[in-house]
């Protein structure tokens, strides 16, 4: 469950849908096991604060002094701010009513089909590829959002409180709609995370507290562990990869991948449990 969660955080597929899916193939489910596929995404954002550790400390110490980090920290605040409000209001109906693989499998194919068009959109009104730089970007970098940006981003997000549509998914691709280049719509995704999915892990944990144990402590480190490191290699390879190629190949994954699902639930291949 750790390296589903690390490989597919900050990619637009959707970590808790497959991590619904992975837990319902492994007979891994419960109420406790909810709290532990949030609480491990902990992990993965440890790999964010250590891959950009350094524009991060610069961020904290130049925070009073500094117009580029109290711009940079107000807008990943004010992105932050409408996924908390909606989290807290609907978090605990959206659970009930979605947190099912067929819901999750509807969602991927649906984001998929969504990440085509945006996609198409994106390469005739800016180039081909990002290979061209993405020059005439409106937003080339994170240091060029306004505060409106990061409340779009942030809406965006909130679309990621149905799982199976991908929160990385949902603010990079509704980024670059609003004229991001691919690499300054995936960065702030990554940011983003740090706040949103601490705070959902720790709110999780400590709202649950009583499904959990000291002998779960095992069983929750290995998760945040692997998670990270599985997390660190998957962030270092598409900040690399989004230099050269687009979010393509990921929509059809989803709209295969959910596909697949939603048939063998049909014909009753394989038991897919809530």
């Amino acid at each position: 469950m750790g390296v589903v969660e690390g490989l597919t955080e900050f990619l637009p597929i959707s970590s808790t849908g497959h991590l619904i899916l992975a837990a319902s193939l492994l007979n891994f489910t419960g109420e406790k096991i909810k709290v532990f596929e949030i609480a491990i995404q902990t992990g993965a954002m440890f790999a964010v604060i250590w891959q950009y550790r350094e524009r991060l400390s610069h961020t904290v110490s130049g925070i009073r002094t500094d117009p580029i980090a109290q711009r940079f920290a107000r807008n990943v605040l004010i992105a932050f701010i409408p996924a908390v409000v909606l989290g807290l209001s609907l978090g605990k109906i959206i659970k009930a009513k979605l947190f099912h693989p067929v819901p999750v499998a509807t969602a991927f194919i649906v984001g998929g089909l969504i990440i085509l068009w945006v996609e198409s959109r994106h390469r005739k009104k800016f180039g081909a590829l990002d290979r061209q730089g993405n020059r005439r970007a409106r937003v080339e970098t994170v240091d060029d959002m306004t505060a409106m940006d990061a409340l779009k981003v942030g809406l965006m997000q909130c679309l990621a409180l149905v799982p199976g549509t991908s929160r990385s998914g949902s603010t990079i691709i509704g980024a670059m709609l609003f004229g991001f280049s691919r690499k300054a719509a995936t960065e702030f995704s990554f940011f983003l995370g740090i706040p949103t999915l601490m705070g959902a892990g720790a709110y999780s944990v400590l709202k649950n507290r009583e499904l959990l144990s000291v002998a779960d402590v095992p069983m929750f480190v290995v998760g945040l562990v692997v998670s990270f490191f599985a997390a660190l290699l998957c962030i270092r390879w598409l900040i690399r990869y989004v230099s050269t190629h687009d979010f393509t190949p990921f929509a059809w994954y989803r709209i295969i991948f959910g596909g697949v699902v939603l048939l063998t639930a049909y014909l009753g291949v394989v038991d897919w449990k809530d």
